[in-house]
């Protein structure tokens, strides 16, 4: 495939990502695509395989992220495409905001998506995934010494 056949192919990936179109996500990856996300301690880290993997993933990541992805710009050589942008939007389990600039390692196989390796903010996806100290605490105020026991 040319490399403007496999820009074409990425751009049209990332529209069904825009659309939350999952069929198309499936029909515009291969069989054995395999995604791969960096971190720890993020539900949507690790390795996904597949288009069951594909799937899950993308379950997963409806039920734990609120996000708009905007990419910007595409830089191919071969079949690579380098995608770079920004995602927005909210942790639902916390209701934390955060702001993610990313680049995306793309690798397109016969018209298919084959790989995607992100390369994302991964301190800011954690603090926005990180829970509120429990109630009436708050690490930056000092605690009132009468609150604190006296252990012996």
């Amino acid at each position: 495939m040319s490399i403007e056949k496999n820009v074409l192919t990425v751009k049209d990936f990332f529209a069904a990502m825009g659309r939350d179109d999952k069929q198309g996500l499936l029909a515009l990856s291969a069989e054995d695509i395999e995604w791969i996300i960096p971190g720890k301690d993020w539900p949507l880290a690790g390795t996904h395989r597949g288009h069951a993997g594909l799937t899950d993933f993308l379950q997963k990541a409806s039920e734990t992220v609120e996000t708009s992805t905007e990419p910007s710009e595409y830089v191919a050589q071969g079949n690579r495409v380098l995608v770079v942008g920004v995602a927005k939007g909210k942790i639902k389990a916390t209701n934390k905001p955060f702001k993610d600039d990313w680049i995306f390692a793309i690798t397109v196989r016969n018209g298919k998506v084959a790989n995607i390796r992100e390369y994302i903010d991964t301190q800011a996806l954690a603090r926005a995934s990180e829970m509120d100290a429990s109630a009436g605490t708050n690490p930056s105020k000092p605690i009132p010494h009468e609150t604190i026991r006296k252990v012996s």
